[in-house]
This record gives structure tokens, C-alpha cells and sequence, in this order.
């Protein structure tokens, strides 16, 4: 049997080899491109609470990697409080609430590894393979793949389970390099 996890809270789960990534799901959608970007969002909101709750119920670790807007005194609940009620996507956001035992890494620019203890937290929890979701897939889900498969983490970026205004000719080349269902040096 598996020694369990003892934390303060009582949060955390076993370890596990996969870890699901909600990227940039919290968000105000205050920005320029916000009303394109949101009618991606919104359908993909959907099925990517689906897909979390089946990791929960498969005991998968839920990562929340969020964008810090440049609030360096931020809190993350009090960002999810205040994008839930006064965001212009309020209801992705409370659709797609952080729950007790989700996990949540504030992230200051593009990549979920950048200056972050998100590599930490993997590490910790023994994962090998990363679900990437998220919104702005074309800039925040890609630079936190790429930056995971340098780090040698095995990589699933379903497609359907992440938005983007527009992405480049050369950026969905990278995209597909590592959006399948296999082992990402495959």
C-alpha cells in the first residue's frame, strides 16, 4: 500500500503520474481580443470540466496555472472571487471554480514553469505526464509545453481542450508535435 501524503490539510493527494493542467481558466477576459477568445472559451469551459472531474474521480492531481495580470501582492482566491464576479467571463470562471483539493501555481509571464513552483509540485507528486489545457492555447498552453517538454514530461494537449484567438502557421506545427495521445519522444 502507498504511504499517503501528510500535509497541514490534508490536500494533498498520493503521488501520481499524471497531473492535469488548467491553464489560464481564471481569467477577467479584459482585453482587447476578450470577445473572440471568449466564444472558444466558452464550449471548451464545458467539456474541460468534464474532463477534470474525471481526473478527480481517477484520483489525478488538478493543477490551476494562472496568470498573476501583474499583481505581484495577488492572491489566488481572491483573483477567482473577483474574476467570478465582476470578469466579463464570470461564467467560465464559475464553471470552472477551483475546488478544495485542486492544486494552484500563480505564473508571471507566458509559461507555467517560468519562475514558478510548478516543477516543484510535479516533482513532488511524481509526475511523468502533463495534461496541458487552458486558454490562449496559442501562447500560455504552448510555451508551458514547451518548457515541459524540456524538462522531459510526457505530454497530452488535446485540442479540443484549449482556445486561442489565432494561431500562426508555425506555432500549430508545434502544437501538433506534441498534441497526441503518446508519448511526447515518440
Amino acid at each position: 500500500m502507498p504511504e499517503k501524503n501528510v500535509d497541514l490539510h490534508g490536500s494533498a493527494p498520493d503521488k501520481h503520474k499524471v497531473a492535469l493542467l488548467l491553464i489560464d481558466v481564471i481569467n477577467d477576459f479584459d482585453f482587447p481580443e476578450a470577445d473572440q477568445l471568449m466564444k472558444h472559451a466558452r464550449p471548451m469551459a464545458r467539456t474541460l470540466l468534464r474532463l477534470k472531474r474525471q481526473a478527480q474521480k481517477a484520483g489525478v492531481p488538478v493543477i490551476y496555472v494562472n496568470d498573476n495580470f501583474g499583481r505581484w501582492k495577488s492572491d489566488f482566491r481572491r483573483t477567482v472571487d473577483y474574476c467570478a464576479r465582476h470578469g466579463h467571463g464570470r461564467d467560465i470562471v464559475r464553471l470552472l471554480r477551483p475546488e478544495e483539493n485542486d492544486y494552484f501555481v500563480l505564473k508571471p509571464k507566458h509559461s507555467g514553469f517560468f519562475s514558478t513552483t510548478l516543477e516543484t509540485l510535479l516533482r513532488y507528486l511524481e509526475t511523468q505526464t502533463l495534461i496541458l489545457t487552458g486558454i490562449a492555447g496559442n501562447f500560455c498552453v504552448l510555451f508551458t509545453a514547451n518548457d515541459a517538454y524540456m524538462r522531459d514530461f510526457n505530454l497530452f494537449v488535446p485540442s479540443d481542450w484549449s482556445s486561442g484567438i489565432v494561431l500562426h502557421r508555425t506555432q500549430k506545427e508545434k502544437r501538433k508535435r506534441y498534441s497526441h495521445s503518446g508519448n511526447s519522444r515518440a
